[in-house]
C-alpha cells in the first residue's frame, strides 16, 4: 500500500496539540528554509529545539548533536535533512516519545515509513509544516 499522509483533521489536531517541535537539521543561517520555517514556527508560540550537531545554537535555543541528547520532551520531530537521511533518522526516532515525525517538503522515503509502520507516531512526508500550519491553524 503506498504511503498516505494523515488525515487533514489528524494534521490539524496535531498542530493544536503540540508544544515543542525538534528540529533535525535546524540550521543558524538565517537564508536556510529549515531556519526560516522554524523561525515561523517559534513565532507561533512553539518550542524549537534544534537538532544539529555542526552549531552550537539556532533560534536563540541550545542545539544537541541528536534526538538521544534532547532531554524534554517532543511533540514533533521535524526532518530538514535530503531523503536518503531519512530511514537512519526513523530508527533513531523510534526509540523517541514523539506525536509525531515529519519530513518537509521534497523529502520522502518508503523505507523511513516502514521503519515507522508499527510505531505509535504520525508519520507525515513530503509537506511543510509551515503551510501546514497557516492552513489548519
Amino acid at each position: 500500500m503506498p504511503f498516505e499522509n494523515p488525515s487533514n483533521e489528524e494534521i490539524r489536531d496535531l498542530l493544536a496539540q503540540s508544544k515543542t517541535i525538534a528540529v533535525v537539521g535546524l540550521s543558524d543561517k538565517p537564508h536556510r528554509t529549515s531556519y526560516q520555517v522554524s523561525e515561523a514556527m517559534q513565532n507561533a508560540g512553539y518550542k524549537i529545539i534544534p537538532v544539529n550537531p555542526q552549531i552550537t545554537e539556532s533560534l536563540g535555543e541550545k542545539a544537541v548533536a541528536s534526538l538521544r541528547d534532547v532531554q524534554e520532551p517532543i511533540d514533533i520531530i521535524n526532518v530538514f535533512r535530503r531523503s536518503e537521511h531519512l530511514p537512519q533518522i526513523a530508527k533513531e526516532s523510534k526509540n523517541i516519545e514523539a506525536k509525531a515525525f515529519w519530513a518537509q517538503q521534497g523529502v520522502y522515503s518508503e523505507e523511513a515509513d516502514r521503519i515507522l509502520k508499527d510505531d505509535s507516531k504520525l508519520v507525515i512526508m513530503d509537506s511543510c509544516i509551515k503551510v501546514a500550519h497557516a492552513i489548519y491553524r
